[in-house]
């Protein structure tokens, strides 16, 4: 079977775009790209193009040496259908070698990103189940494999979704004070979603967690200014605007200072 529908040969540039797509790395991953664009100019050395079988061909080989990078875009490929037939079962059998393969790698390696990533793919799949792979639903794997991800190799996605888990009764239970905690966590490392729903959180306080409106306003305008123009823009902009709505003038004034003079530290407002 020919994976790839389109043979035809491609250059350099889109071979590199859609065998190491930098947009479907995690992010602090993308310097393995340089890697990734290496290998591109080694295949195409002549100047010409290459074919989207050799390309194939070439992820599946470093796949099977063991590259944790090769086995994360056919993982990623696979998942999507980019380029490939759509195939759960077979995304699911690449992200989980990366998990099973490398789960005590050195949590700030070169790798260390695309490791975690894989620890929460493969929580996904056992949260929903995958019957094409033999994979029942099971909620306590899938929060094992999310605290690793959290925890030993401090994933930022990995601890907003924890947080989100404390939030939930059937998650880990409700619990905002450790919500608050791991969201913190992440939101310092500036995930969006993190900081926004901490915001919300810290401004409108709950049990365990004393109000603290103006932090929770730094938080919430940080976020929203960096969800602008992306998917997320819409709903953190319709919990800053509830939030202002009842906050004092000085609660927003503090607020916005306290953002222009910390935002940038959290990957927020450029200074």
């Amino acid at each position: 079977m020919r994976i790839f529908r389109d043979t035809s040969l491609i250059s350099v540039a889109t071979a590199a775009a859609i065998v190491f797509s930098v947009a479907s790395m995690p992010v602090q991953a993308q310097t393995a790209a340089d890697a990734a664009l290496n290998m591109a100019n080694m295949m195409d050395g002549a100047g010409g193009g290459i074919s989207g079988d050799d390309l194939i061909s070439a992820l599946q080989g470093a796949a099977d040496a063991g590259q944790p990078m090769a086995m994360w875009q056919l993982g990623t490929m696979y998942e999507n259908g980019e380029g490939v037939d759509k195939d759960p079962a077979k995304a699911f059998e690449y992200f989980s070698q990366i998990a099973n393969d490398h789960a005590d790698a050195a949590p700030k390696g070169l790798e260390a990103d695309i490791v975690a990533q894989s620890f929460v793919k493969v929580g996904d799949y056992y949260r929903d189940g995958l019957p094409s792979a033999g994979i029942k639903a099971d909620a306590e794997r899938s929060h094992a494999l999310l605290l690793h991800a959290a925890s030993y190799f401090g994933d930022a996605d990995a601890q907003y979704r924890v947080g989100e888990l404390y939030l939930e009764d059937d998650g880990f239970g409700v619990n905002p004070l450790q919500s608050a905690r791991w969201l913190s966590l992440a939101a310092r490392k500036g995930h969006v979603k993190a900081q926004a729903q901490l915001g919300d959180l810290l401004f409108n306080g709950m049990e365990g967690v004393e109000r603290q409106p103006t932090e929770g306003l730094m938080w919430l305008t940080v976020s929203h200014q960096r969800a602008v123009g992306t998917a997320d823009q819409a709903w953190v902009e319709e919990l800053l605007n509830r939030d202002v709505s009842v906050a004092t003038p000085k609660e927003r004034a503090d607020a916005v200072a306290l953002a222009d003079s910390l935002g940038s530290k959290f990957g927020g407002i450029p200074k």
